[in-house]
């Protein structure tokens, strides 16, 4: 993992304000919150300002501060600290955040690096040629029985291989990153065992009141005789 900084000055653009429909989002967000927690809407804006200029700038980050009365340290604390927020320019078509938590590293989550590096970059947070695509490694992002799995923007792919994340990786360089569908990469519902259900398979009787126990006792009463 890496220390979260902003990007570089010569990345960072001269200045931020949303546009005409994300301000109005942002102000109807904002009264969603009670009289005096509106400081509670920092998370859903940076996102918003991530979504339209692709990336948190610091002067988005100016920008939530004076929007919510907050010191701009505080904001700062909020963007570095979530690796949801991208902290300098990255793919403009997909940014794939690897999970590289032990659970993802035991079930190939190494293999679908190897996998970023030799179709986009060998460095984490640097683009293929044409600005594209990007990569990360992060740590666990919730999907566990799922492993390995990453994350390209807000969807989940989950139960990788190295060649379906090739395909995956295909998919967004040609802009149909929209093609495939997130989730579970095999046959598997959400995170139900692979395959056909395995256990309670059998219909059980209900045991009414009282049926265990007279079935007891009369155990009970034929030891006794």
């Amino acid at each position: 993992m890496s220390v979260r900084r902003l990007a570089e000055d010569k990345f960072q653009p001269a200045g931020f304000a949303f546009n005409e429909e994300n301000a109005a989002w942002a102000e109807a967000t904002i009264r969603k919150y009670p009289e005096g927690r509106q400081q509670s809407a920092v998370i859903p804006l940076l996102m918003r300002a991530q979504e339209q200029d692709g990336w948190v700038t610091k002067a988005a980050i100016e920008f939530v501060a004076e929007k919510l009365a907050m010191p701009y340290i505080r904001v700062l604390e909020v963007a570095t600290f979530y690796t949801q927020f991208q902290l300098k320019p990255v793919g403009t078509r997909a940014h794939i955040q690897v999970c590289g938590t032990t659970p993802c590293m035991l079930r190939g989550a190494e293999d679908l690096m190897h996998v970023c590096k030799k179709k986009i970059n060998a460095e984490p947070f640097e683009t293929n040629a044409d600005g594209t695509l990007s990569w990360e490694e992060v740590e666990c992002q919730g999907a566990c029985v799922n492993a390995p799995m990453v994350i390209i923007f807000k969807d989940a792919y989950e139960d990788l291989t190295p060649e379906r994340m090739e395909e995956i990786i295909d998919a967004f360089a040609a802009g149909k990153g929209d093609e495939i569908k997130p989730g579970p990469q095999i046959d598997r519902v959400f995170s139900a065992p692979e395959g056909q259900p395995l256990t309670l398979t059998e219909e059980i009787r209900p045991v009414r009141w009282g049926e265990g126990q007279s079935a007891q006792s009369a155990e009970t009463e034929k030891a006794k005789g």
